[in-house]
């Protein structure tokens, strides 16, 4: 199940990084990336055109209470967002505390594992600090980058859909990704859509 998620006050620290909530003084930063092409479209959205569009989505992050900057030597270099999955897609998740995450990186800093590090900062806050029994993480199937951050943060592959995005005009195969606070909700889940994919039940 989706559960409530507020990051008004919340700021994590890594080696590099700060992650807290954005303000308003962040829009150039955040404009001077999300107009990049190739940044957005991997998050399945359309690079803006023009700051104007950067400050409709920048106000919607501050009132939506949901996503993190992270900063780097004071500037602003991607998001790291909590959102709420498709509890009709995954009804088998829910008996469990579940969100899932998405993130953006500017790509002046791709290569560099800051979205690793971020990440796994979110991933410490998410299963101690919001008891949360599931992390949710998706990617295209095209979309590398996000394959091997996953992979490397331990999420299983676990479902593949089909994906359309009207605005990119893209369609295309998508997978949902795992990630467990506890083994034994693993084998849970695991059992279960095996359950329901041969139709055995537990002995």
């Amino acid at each position: 199940m989706n559960i409530a998620i507020d990051i008004s006050h919340v700021i994590l620290k890594t080696d590099r990084l700060i992650l807290r909530p954005f303000n308003m003084g962040d829009l150039n930063d955040f404009f001077a990336y999300a107009t990049v092409k190739g940044v957005g479209e991997l998050a399945g959205w359309s690079h803006h055109e023009d700051i104007n569009e950067s400050k409709a989505v920048l106000i919607s992050y501050i009132i939506g209470k949901r996503t993190l900057a992270l900063e780097y030597q004071g500037r602003v270099i991607g998001s790291l967002e909590f959102d709420d999955y498709d509890e009709k897609m995954l009804s088998e998740l829910s008996p469990y505390a579940c969100v899932e995450l998405g993130c953006v990186l500017s790509k002046d800093y791709w290569g560099h594992d800051f979205m690793m590090e971020a990440t796994t900062a979110v991933i410490d806050y998410c299963f101690n600090a919001l008891n949360i029994d599931v992390i949710i993480g998706s990617h295209l199937s095209y979309n590398y980058q996000s394959l091997r951050l996953q992979e490397k943060l331990g999420f299983i592959h676990y479902k593949q859909f089909a994906y359309y995005n009207e605005e990119l005009n893209i369609r295309n195969h998508a997978w949902i990704t795992l990630l467990f606070n506890d083994k034994n909700i693993r084998k849970e889940i695991l059992s279960s859509i095996y359950e329901t994919q041969t139709g055995k039940a537990k002995s």
